[in-house]
């Protein structure tokens, strides 16, 4: 009897019992934090970028903005830069943050803590996650119109389009990985052409690359995945029974820490992939 109950509590609990990666939690944060989307970790830094919504996803209110949190989740200013719309997903280059605000990119200086630019997207609707390549060109994922828009040089053009179920994008060379395409995780070529790396049992929220070809994927529900090259997942985190989100997360290679948003839960977790 105490076999098949155990048994059912690791169903449960979502576990993998051959899995060969954990997540060990680190820490959270009070729930101060009023719905974070996205965590952006810059560890030369030593910061982490967490773009908080506000009461709403969507809506243009002014009362969103950009907090600032250090690596081990002390509150350094959650008002680092306000007067935002629902902002999401974000990028670093150079002495840039952008950010996806709704129907707009926002620049923002990051020594001045200022809002440098606000680039608007022609016919965007709910712009969600945003990446940038090492070569300063940044992509914008939106979930409505199924587009992927490009911006360089601060100059916007629809880069990809019909790709549903679309959020997650993370540059990586000249090639652009994207969740999308119902739950899966992509890889586009600098030429577009598309290949599906894995298919996932729920639809991506952020990605995150660990090398040599495996990803870290979260799905908004609850649930971070560690995806192989090969397209074999196992689940390392699930959290839908305590309906704690895990939005875009964010990721520190060097120390192999998962950063989570928690969206509702309005707090920030950090936990070691061992």
């Amino acid at each position: 009897m105490k076999k098949y109950l155990c048994l059912s509590v690791m169903i449960l609990l979502g576990l993998n019992l051959n899995a060969q990666y954990k997540l060990e939690k680190l820490w959270e944060t009070d729930s101060i934090i009023n719905m974070p989307e996205s965590v952006l970790a810059d560890a030369k830094a030593e910061v982490l970028y967490v773009a908080i919504m506000g009461n709403s996803a969507d809506a243009k209110d002014g009362i969103g903005g950009i907090g600032k949190l250090d690596m081990n989740g002390k509150v350094i200013n959650l008002d680092w830069v306000t007067g935002l719309n629902s902002p999401k997903g974000m990028g670093i280059y150079k002495n840039r943050l952008y950010v996806a605000d709704v129907t707009d990119v926002v620049v923002i200086d990051i020594a001045k803590a200022k809002v440098e630019l606000t680039i608007p997207i022609p016919g965007s609707a709910f712009l969600n996650d945003l990446t940038v390549s090492d070569q300063g060109i940044v992509y914008v994922s939106d979930s409505r119109t199924k587009k992927i828009h490009r911006i360089t040089n601060d100059k916007e053009e629809v880069y990809m389009e019909n790709i549903d179920g679309l959020n997650g994008l993370k540059a990586v060379g000249d090639q652009l990985f994207i969740a999308g395409g119902g739950k899966n995780l992509l890889k586009a070529a600098a030429d577009k052409s598309m290949v599906k790396i894995a298919g996932l049992p729920q639809g991506g929220d952020g990605i995150e690359p660990i090398g040599n070809g495996d990803w870290l994927f979260s799905a908004w529900g609850g649930y971070v995945f560690y995806v192989y090259a090969d397209g074999r997942n196992e689940l390392l985190l699930d959290t839908h029974l305590q309906k704690i989100n895990t939005a875009d997360i964010g990721y520190d290679p060097a120390k192999k820490i998962v950063y989570i948003p928690t969206f509702f839960k309005k707090s920030v977790m950090a936990y070691q992939l061992k």
